[in-house]
């Protein structure tokens, strides 16, 4: 089992967070995967929102992921099946900074599944954290400097 936890600061209200994060075919800028929409969001739920399916390429390992629920303060994913990574839950929590004079969001991206059994939890727990980490200070770069 891999439990991780992420927290990173971005220049950024919640929901510019959140659309950025949104973008499924755009994600490949901050992280190490090719993201392709395979179903949009359900009718009614905020664009790639709760509904939609992404297929991700990393590694020569291609697999889907639902978007479970998503709004200003959220946004929860799970892979579909159980490859690569069983039971695998992601959760990306946004909460806006009110002790700064810009607008400051800070996020809390967790991560949580089982490993293969021949896979040692350690290896891809290290590897999972680094990429996710990498993808957030690219994310905070992003907004460094834009208009908010």
């Amino acid at each position: 089992m891999i439990s991780i936890t992420v927290k990173q600061s971005l220049a950024a209200t919640p929901s510019q967070v959140r659309d950025i994060l949104l973008e499924h075919e755009q994600l490949n800028r901050f992280f190490n995967a090719e993201f392709l929409l395979i179903k949009t969001q359900n009718k009614g739920e905020i664009k790639g929102g709760k509904g939609t399916i992404r297929q991700v390429s990393m590694i020569g390992v291609t697999f889907e992921e639902l978007i479970i629920s998503a709004d200003n303060n959220h946004i929860s994913y799970q892979i579909i099946g159980n490859k690569p990574v069983a039971d695998h839950r992601g959760d990306i929590h946004f909460c806006k900074n009110n002790n700064t004079a810009a607008p400051m969001t800070e996020i809390t991206y967790k991560i949580s599944g089982k490993t293969p059994w021949w896979l040692p939890s350690l290896v891809l727990g290290f590897f999972i954290k680094k990429d996710i980490i990498q993808a957030l200070n690219k994310l905070a770069i992003s907004f460094k400097g834009s208009a908010v």
